[in-house]
């Protein structure tokens, strides 16, 4: 590869971004601590891509939102997730698209954590009714790691914590069982949205 001709700091950094991508899955552009490995990871793309195509791994770049991804071709190595975090996650991109629509192309999302709470709330999951705080702090730390949130205030578990997402949410489901997911959250969500009966009977969830 090019990259073992190139100096020890052109090394360092395609060190530094590919661990990150190993790490963390997703590279942001507009997120502070990985923007330079973006930039990298664009002016190196074929060195990155051929470096991970031998290790069995796909990298997709999305100029448009901004987003290195890594995914596994054999299907290995993914992340295996709760439900009640499936169920975050979709909701996360449920706000993300909603406040995308809203806003110009140079402003972030961000949502305060009432409104995933809510959104929680509507879907009426008679396991559990109400969001568990201690579930929810580990569940955003958990996606913070995968860089595709950020929290903006310490205490993730009051109303009006700030929380900053990432357009890496929009490629980090995958799967036709949560893809199933989205859909039946959507589609109820939608029916209250537009008036739907609020009190009609909801069966929970299912894998």
């Amino acid at each position: 590869m090019d990259i073992l001709k190139e100096s020890v700091t052109q090394k360092e950094k395609f060190r530094v971004a590919a661990n990150k991508l190993l790490n963390n899955c997703f590279i942001i552009k507009k997120k502070e601590d990985t923007r330079n490995d973006y930039i990298f990871i664009i002016q190196n793309k074929d060195i990155f891509i051929e470096y991970f195509d031998l290790l069995g791994y796909k990298i997709e770049i999305n100029d448009i939102q901004g987003v290195v991804a890594l995914t596994s071709v054999s299907g290995t190595g993914r992340l295996r997730l709760k439900k009640i975090e499936s169920i975050i996650l979709l909701i996360l991109r449920l706000l993300y698209i909603e406040k995308r629509r809203e806003l110009s192309l140079n402003e972030e999302v961000v949502v305060l954590s009432d409104e995933i709470h809510q959104k929680y709330s509507m879907l009426k999951i008679e396991a559990k009714l109400i969001l568990d705080k201690t579930i929810f702090r580990d569940t955003i730390r958990l996606f913070k790691k995968y860089n595709i949130v950020t929290n903006l205030d310490n205490d993730v578990t009051i109303s009006d914590a700030r929380i900053r997402i990432y357009p890496s949410v929009l490629f980090a489901i995958t799967n036709d069982n949560l893809t199933g997911m989205y859909d039946a959250i959507n589609e109820k969500l939608n029916r209250y949205v537009n008036g739907g009966e609020q009190n009609d009977d909801e069966e929970a969830m299912q894998d």
